[in-house]
C-alpha cells in the first residue's frame, strides 16, 4: 500500500467513529480559528452575576448551605460514616464562597510579574538572561 491509499484507508476507518470525527472537528477549529481573546466586555451580564451573587450569598444561598449541611448529618447517621457529613459542609461551603472564588480566578493579575520573570526563566530552563 502506498501512501495515498493508507491516508484513504485511516480516514475511511476513522469516518465511521463518531467519536473520533468529533474529536477531528474540534482539532481542525482550533487549527484554523483565529486567536481568541478574553475581552473586558460583557456588561450586559452584570445583573445576571449580580443576581446570582445576591442568591448564593444571600438568605437563598445560606438555606441551601444548611440544607446540604443537613442531608450531610443525616446520610452520616444512616450511613454510619463521617464523609457524607463532610460532603456536606464542603458542598455548603462551596456554594457559598463560589462567586468570590469565581472573581479571583477571573480578575486576577500579575502585579509583580515584571520582578519574577528573570528568576522564573532561569529556574525553567537553567539559563540566565
Amino acid at each position: 500500500m502506498n501512501i495515498a491509499q493508507n491516508v484513504v484507508h485511516t480516514a475511511r476507518t476513522v469516518s465511521k467513529s463518531p467519536a473520533a470525527m468529533a474529536l477531528g472537528l474540534v482539532a481542525l477549529s482550533l487549527v484554523f480559528s483565529d486567536a481568541a481573546y478574553a475581552g473586558g466586555g460583557g456588561a450586559e451580564f452584570d445583573d445576571v452575576w449580580a443576581t446570582l451573587r445576591e442568591w448564593t450569598e444571600g438568605t437563598l444561598g445560606r438555606i441551601v448551605a444548611g440544607a446540604m449541611i443537613l442531608v450531610g448529618i443525616i446520610g452520616g447517621i444512616a450511613r454510619q460514616s463521617l464523609m457524607a457529613f463532610a460532603l456536606g459542609v464542603a458542598g455548603g461551603m462551596g456554594l457559598y464562597n463560589t462567586p468570590t472564588i469565581i472573581e479571583t480566578i477571573m480578575s486576577a493579575t500579575l502585579e509583580k510579574a515584571a520582578t519574577v520573570t528573570p528568576t522564573v526563566m532561569q529556574l525553567t530552563n537553567g539559563l540566565g538572561g
